[in-house]
């Protein structure tokens, strides 16, 4: 990838901690005597929206959408072997955070990955739902858009997906 990424107003981009938004402005904003261009970013799911400096939309991690080839990384991910839970589920927890943080598709199709074994387990704790529920509607949002399909057609797929892999 390029050091001069260039996003336009109309682009879906994702930003690590929120995912799959929409640029729909671009506007200058004086903050303490300064003139600050920013990207204007809609977030539908959460009904949020952000701005990010255009001069920091980099380092701040915005990037545009995942790539199909990077798309059909995805699958393969979810196809692979699940990496086990050994050690304690805090720091499994915190590690598993970070990658669904970091806006890297491949590092959130992990935790999807590695989560959804124990997907219709009773026993299985709130905590460990709620982050690979996180995982799969962040995973979902991307693919989705990448797709051209909702995000509920979008699960549904990702989700098939993984039931395929556990009855092959």
């Amino acid at each position: 990838m390029s050091d001069d990424i260039t996003f336009k107003v109309a682009d879906y981009v994702v930003y690590p901690a929120h995912g799959v938004g929409q640029i729909t402005d671009e506007e200058v904003q004086v903050i303490g005597g300064m003139e600050l261009k920013v990207f204007v970013i809609s977030f539908e799911r959460e009904k949020m929206i952000l701005r990010v400096p255009v001069r920091r939309a980099k380092a701040a991690g915005l990037r545009h959408l995942s790539s199909r080839s990077e798309v059909e990384k995805v699958l393969t991910t979810l196809q692979g072997r699940a990496k086990s839970g050994r050690g304690m589920w805090s720091r499994r927890a915190q590690e598993y955070e970070g990658k669904i943080n970091s806006g890297n598709i491949i590092s959130i199709a992990e935790v999807v990955r590695d989560l959804h074994k124990n997907v219709d387990d009773p026993d299985r704790s709130y905590s460990e739902r709620i982050i690979y529920e996180a995982a799969l509607g962040r995973l979902a949002g991307e693919y989705a858009a990448v797709e051209n399909i909702d995000t509920k057609q979008a699960i549904e797929r990702l989700v098939d997906f993984l039931k395929d892999k556990e009855a092959a």
